[in-house]
């Protein structure tokens, strides 16, 4: 035998009617208009047949029918929205999974970060560093910011920052006669590559025509751009820098711009979230809080 349900919205607005004891207060509850309350509570009497409420001058009250159906019902109702509350709490609960590179959390985002702990101090954040493109499928991760195109098949891309370089050395490694005056300077360098970004190099040297730089300078590659960075703090040679990764270095001394020519990729930083899920409450506060540090960002 097929079980009898009234249709669910009348029934619910019927709920919040008798709990409130009061169509305007049911109406602010549900958002909706008084005579749209009343219009729901018509439909539902009508299914039913029989009268839930007594209109009185003053307001309304049950009648013992309509006592007894809330009675019945109002438990359901308790446990949809208790059950309700449960779900929501585990989708939003759990640390923030953030998926990046080392540099660029070493050099960008760690200096950041107490800012949104500050902000959010309900929300434990984990970062995983990896160099391959994330899988949401398949990856512990609620967020990513990667470096590409913008094109993830299974994930929404949002552009941070595009990607700009240029070449950065220690100051010290300019003392006495050594000088980085002129491109042709750089044959006397050595430059120092890193193995995830070896077009680097050549994209600059090609940018400013001396391309052939590269078959005359001493060269040193490096496992990630932390630790290319690292050597040419250290006097090490001349790195291929980043330079918003950077800001931080530049303004302590520690490395210095000589040429200040840098070029901008087309390739950039992005935030990747999952396409097939509706973004938790801890994705969209990191989102909201990453976009605007990217906004106040100076630019190099």
């Amino acid at each position: 035998m097929a079980r009898r349900i009234p249709p669910l919205n009348p029934l619910h607005v019927f709920e919040v009617v008798a709990r409130a004891g009061s169509l305007t207060r049911a109406a602010d509850e549900l958002h909706i208009s008084q005579s749209a309350v009343s219009r729901q509570i018509a439909v539902l009497e009508g299914y039913l047949n029989v009268r839930l409420f007594q209109r009185e001058r003053r307001g309304v009250t049950l009648t013992p029918l309509g006592a007894a159906y809330l009675r019945d019902i109002g438990p359901a109702f308790a446990l949809i929205a208790s059950g309700t509350e449960r779900l929501l709490a585990e989708a939003s609960g759990g640390p923030l999974r953030v998926r990046t590179y080392a540099t660029f959390v070493a050099k960008w985002l760690l200096k950041r970060l107490p800012d949104f702990q500050s902000r959010h101090p309900e929300i434990e954040v984990r970062i995983a560093t990896a160099v391959p493109e994330v899988d949401f499928d398949k990856d512990a991760a609620d967020v990513a910011i990667q470096f590409g195109h913008g094109q993830w098949p299974k994930a929404d891309a949002e552009l941070l920052f595009f990607d700009e370089i240029e070449p950065v050395c220690s100051p010290a490694l300019l003392k006495g006669s050594r000088r980085l005056e002129r491109i042709d300077d750089l044959a006397g360098m050595r430059l120092l590559h890193a193995h995830y970004r070896r077009a680097d190099w050549p994209d600059w040297l090609a940018s400013v025509g001396r391309s052939d730089l590269l078959g005359t300078a001493r060269e040193m590659t490096f496992p990630s751009s932390m630790f290319a960075y690292q050597a040419a703090i250290d006097g090490v040679g001349v790195a291929m820098g980043q330079t918003l990764l950077l800001q931080q270095e530049f303004e302590s001394g520690q490395l210095t711009r000589p040429f200040r020519r840098p070029i901008q990729r087309d390739a950039a930083y992005y935030l990747l979230t999952a396409a097939s899920q509706t973004p938790s409450v801890k994705v969209r506060a990191f989102r909201r809080w990453l976009l605007d540090e990217v906004r106040q960002q100076q630019p190099a």
